[in-house]
């Protein structure tokens, strides 16, 4: 059984809760051989904010569209509130969905986009006008309603299409990288209103992107696929902070990575003796390999000191690379020094703008520095 689909299931039952969606080892093939989506378990809290994140190709959106109804298993069952789906027509499903294009009629206004949804369920009409004002309020757009689409912002937009997604109160909302279309400040701007919408409303929301800071901004939890597998599923702090697997350290956020071979290891520290030069670091191991096996080596820009060569930092554990720095780059609230290593390679180093005074000349012999509980070794990608 999948250890992540085991794991979730195990906070539920802490939680004092049952899962709104148990995805009981689904599988997805459309030629018979290459697996899209390989023996999925995963369990949806109900009323978290769920992000499904990986690279194209991964298995994230093919997850979503089978829970949406409009992909078939080839193996396994989805439950929702624990009753199977596999023959359930995705519009009695009773899910609501935004799209990448957020799928509006341009014929129709915003009043009679909202509407649909109600209309094909038979609500009655003086019931639709009320909803329809009610989801307009949520998504703040009174007084909209007469507008046609192409008559609002893309923002706006947006946000008709999550109103139509909770008009008819459904069980869960699936958003298939509805912000893709935005540009970055309004995307941003988005993030937050849409996070701020489900910790309003309470309903359960499975997301899905490829952007990691996207991911990190507005989940409850996270889970990294790739292959059609989920690498890791964990809240945002302890993905960034404590990745499982050398895939997921590179998939999030930024990473210095090294090759080296693992020379020793005990109580969860190692010694890695470094592919480039005979350079040896200490770090944390996180996967189980043996001495003489190759790892990856991977440390967060953040993490990482820079002072010039013979620089002693009190207190400072001592793991340290010698290089030259040969780039400063700011960023307005930080600044990204580029040093090249002595023994081979790069490495980045990211510090905030009020510590940039401090940075040596460019060309200047440096150190890098770092405490070895935020250097991380992995068994190599295969």
């Amino acid at each position: 059984m999948n250890i992540v689909g085991a794991d979730a299931r195990q906070m539920a039952r802490l939680n004092g809760r049952e899962p709104i969606v148990r995805f009981v080892g689904i599988g997805k093939t459309y030629d018979g051989v290459t697996r899209v989506v390989d023996e999925l378990h995963l369990d949806v809290e109900r009323g978290e904010f769920l992000t499904l994140l990986g690279p194209s190709g991964s298995g994230k959106t093919t997850t979503l569209m089978l829970l949406a109804g409009f992909e078939t298993p080839t193996a396994g069952e989805i439950l929702l509130e624990g009753k199977p789906l596999s023959r359930v027509p995705p519009y009695q499903r009773h899910i609501g969905m935004v799209f990448q294009n957020y799928a509006l009629f341009p014929h129709m206004s915003v009043d009679e986009n909202i509407a649909f949804p109600l209309s094909v369920r038979g609500v009655p009409a003086a019931d639709i006008a009320k909803r329809v004002e009610r989801a307009l309020d949520m998504v703040q757009l009174g007084g909209f309603g007469r507008r046609r689409p192409a008559q609002l912002s893309g923002g706006q937009q947006q946000r008709v299409a999550v109103a139509r997604a909770l008009v008819f109160e459904p069980k869960l909302i699936l958003m298939d990288e509805p912000l893709g279309a935005l540009d970055k400040q309004l995307r941003e701007q988005m993030q937050l209103e849409i996070r701020r919408l489900h910790q309003r409303l309470g309903v359960t929301m499975v997301y899905v992107t490829h952007d990691q800071a996207e991911a990190l901004t507005m989940s409850d939890r996270i889970a990294v696929f790739h292959r059609g597998k989920i690498q890791q599923l964990d809240t945002p702090e302890q993905m960034y902070e404590y990745p499982k697997n050398a895939f997921v350290a590179r998939f999030i956020g930024e990473n210095n990575r090294l090759d080296g071979k693992l020379e020793t290891h005990a109580d969860g520290r190692c010694t890695i003796r470094m592919t480039a030069g005979d350079t040896r670091i200490d770090g944390t191991l996180v996967e189980p390999v043996k001495n003489g096996d190759v790892v990856t080596v991977s440390l967060r820009p953040e993490r990482v000191q820079i002072r010039a060569a013979g620089h002693t930092l009190n207190g400072h554990p001592g793991c340290r690379l010698a290089g030259s720095l040969q780039e400063i780059i700011y960023l307005g609230d930080h600044v990204r020094a580029r040093v090249v290593l002595t023994s081979g390679g790069e490495f980045m180093v990211k510090r905030p703008i009020s510590e940039a005074h401090t940075l040596p000349r460019i060309g200047a012999v440096v150190d890098v520095f770092w405490a070895p509980e935020h250097c991380r070794a992995f068994a190599q990608e295969s």
